[in-house]
């Protein structure tokens, strides 16, 4: 992170803006919204300058920089036509340690101007660091149509009512859980049809009902591992957590989306390394739920496709705690697309079977004969290990060796690497290519498209903001 944002209050904080034409003009107004006293050098100055001293805003100064001008001030902004009077304001302000605003130059900029969705008290800032200041502001007219105007009322009411919250309900997490029912409630409809007091009387009623700090687990899917495949659901839910509760499989960049204060525990199990077992993993769920947490249960893929996430909710039941559950896109679906293979075909397969690497719980081998007809997609998860294994089972059942296979490590991420054979060289193709877990194995006529389907490395055109960008790999 280049900058870090801050917002500042600067009612009444001297401010000098060095430049009085449109650049500096633009600069000031924004200036001026946020209540700064403003001082403005220039040699010349654009009418509304000159208004705005005339009604007391700005104070001006008719002539050139020079540093004593610094002295006394919190901020400064170079915004001439003159490179060589910018360079000079910024190396006088950085001398005194000041922030200093050099309109576009990048380099120069101890602070940045972001572009601002103002609905206040609510304020949205975007930048992008001063590196693509279009791009940011279609950024900002987009949210713009996203976030509706009500949402100032409706946080001056709450600010109104801040301290009679916190003095009747005690607890960050308590006092938490009472917003989000207000938020959820018949509150914001009234603030959203202009009906103040009828909002403000809801609250109240709502600030009267016993608060009770009931748990409850989310068991949620997060999906293959691009956190652009999480559902809204997901998402949603992943911000309401007090604790995460996840496993290895959840990609960083879709733990980056949950609640920034939220408390995160990694029960993570991988291939030869389960390092809490999930009789434990249940326990904790109980445990945090009975403590009147809100539990988010983020599983890799979809928690009941190989997610133990059945397993989970009925450590729940005896205990009466409420649950919820979120399928994600399990890791058959997303995998196979991003790597361009179709799990079904009306050439190839007309039926699809997913199925673990790993032992039934007794031993006992599965149905290797099912899986091995013709014209049908065997997905197998957890089985790099017993990848020979399955490779000789299937090709003893009767599955032909020239079958083609693929191998997908890291499936739908960046990193994505996706291995094609034969069933007869899998185990081969594994060892060679020394790939690592996770990884999805897919055998069966359909792999034979990969190479016409296969998008994702080859930047195809995505549509942005109504022109094209490319995706990358």
């Amino acid at each position: 992170m280049q900058y870090l944002p801050l917002f500042v209050k600067l009612t009444d904080k001297p401010v000098l803006i060095v430049g009085g034409g449109s650049v500096a003009l633009r600069k000031a107004g924004t200036l001026l919204s946020a209540g700064a006293k403003l001082h403005v050098v220039s040699p010349e100055f654009a009418p509304e300058f000159i208004a705005w001293q005339h009604e007391g805003k700005a104070e001006l100064i008719n002539g050139y920089f020079k540093p004593t001008m610094l002295d006394g001030k919190l901020l400064v902004i170079a915004a001439t036509d003159n490179d060589a009077v910018n360079a000079a304001v910024y190396d006088a302000a950085t001398a005194r340690n000041m922030l200093v605003n050099t309109v576009d130059d990048q380099p120069k900029c101890g602070f940045i101007f972001p572009s601002i969705i103002d609905r206040s008290p609510i304020i949205m800032a975007i930048s992008s660091f001063g590196t693509a200041p279009v791009l940011a502001r279609r950024l900002r007219e987009k949210l713009e149509v996203l976030l509706p105007h009500h949402l100032g009322p409706l946080a001056q009411l709450v600010g109104r009512f801040r301290d009679q919250v916190k003095a009747k309900i005690s607890g960050f997490a308590a006092r938490r859980q009472f917003w989000e029912k207000v938020f959820d409630s018949d509150v914001v409809r009234d603030v959203q049809a202009n009906q103040l007091p009828q909002a403000e009387q809801r609250l109240l009623q709502l600030l009267d009902e016993p608060q009770q700090q009931a748990g409850e687990v989310y068991v949620v899917g997060a999906g293959p591992g691009d956190p652009e495949l999480l559902t809204l659901k997901a998402l949603q839910l992943m911000q309401q957590a007090d604790v995460v509760v996840y496993d290895y499989l959840v990609s960083p960049q879709i733990m980056e989306l949950v609640r920034r204060d939220a408390e995160r525990i990694c029960v993570g199990k991988k291939a030869g390394d389960h390092s809490v077992p999930q009789q434990d993993t249940n326990q904790l769920l109980v445990d945090l739920a009975l403590a009147g947490k809100k539990v988010c249960r983020l599983k890799g893929g979809d928690p009941f496709i190989f997610g133990r996430g059945g397993e989970e909710i009925q450590a729940l039941i005896p205990h009466n705690i409420a649950f919820q559950v979120v399928p994600g896109v399990t890791a058959a679906a997303g995998c196979a697309a991003y790597a361009g293979i179709p799990l079904t075909h009306r050439d190839h397969a007309q039926s699809v079977q997913f199925i673990t690497g790993h032992c039934r719980p007794d031993g006992t081998e599965p149905d290797w004969y099912s899986m091995s007809k013709a014209n049908q997609t065997l997905v197998i998860y957890m089985g790099l290990m017993k990848a020979a294994h399955i490779q000789q089972q299937l090709i003893d059942a009767g599955r032909s060796g020239n079958t083609p296979v693929a191998i997908i490590e890291n499936g739908t991420r960046r990193e994505q690497r996706i291995i094609t054979g034969t069933l007869q060289q899998l185990a081969e193709l594994v060892s060679q290519h020394q790939i690592n877990s996770p990884a999805l194995l897919v055998i069966g006529e359909v792999v034979s498209l990969q190479h016409d389907l296969h998008w994702f490395g080859q930047r195809p055109q995505v549509p942005v903001f109504g022109q094209t960008l490319t995706r990358m790999e």
